[in-house]
């Protein structure tokens, strides 16, 4: 798993909409801090729960300067239903070839739900540069990070 101070692996893949939009993490670096929010799978009950919180702290967020990015592995189809229905103003990431979560040590499977090479939930900020300034890695995917602790993370970012 990446730590604060470890350079954090840029990935390639595909935006959340029905319009299969590219997407290059290496394209929101240096434009202030990015919040990487691996999720397991959107419409779980967990997961819209994570996803809404960060949406209710975006102009916070956007205040430090910072991008949000949610990241599963979802296909962009889904993420895109997912995020209409709960009215996310942040991209989702697409990962279905599971290069980034791979990348960031965080492949789980769920078996008892039939969920194989998912993400762990976990979120990083990274600085300008890339570098990580900040990492929580959930013991148990059903739960959520402290989001003022995050808050606190990118304004220091």
């Amino acid at each position: 798993m990446l730590e604060p101070g470890d350079t954090a692996t840029t990935f390639s893949a595909t935006r959340g909409t029905r319009d299969h939009e590219a997407f290059d993490l290496d394209d929101h670096l240096g434009d202030g801090p990015v919040v990487l929010a691996f999720f397991p799978g959107a419409f779980t009950p967990p997961c819209a729960n994570e996803m809404v919180a960060l949406q209710e702290r975006i102009d916070d967020f956007r205040d430090a300067g910072a991008t949000v990015l949610g990241v599963s592995a979802d296909s962009p189809f889904a993420q895109g239903a997912f995020r209409e229905e709960h009215g996310l103003e942040f991209d989702l990431v697409s990962d279905t070839s599971g290069e980034a979560i791979r990348s960031y040590d965080l492949e789980i499977d769920i078996a008892e739900l039939g969920l194989y090479g998912i993400a762990n939930r976990a979120v990083f900020v990274l600085d300008g540069d890339g570098t990580v300034t900040y990492a929580w890695v959930a013991d148990d995917p059903t739960n959520e990070p402290d989001y003022e602790e995050l808050l606190d993370a990118v304004r220091d970012a």
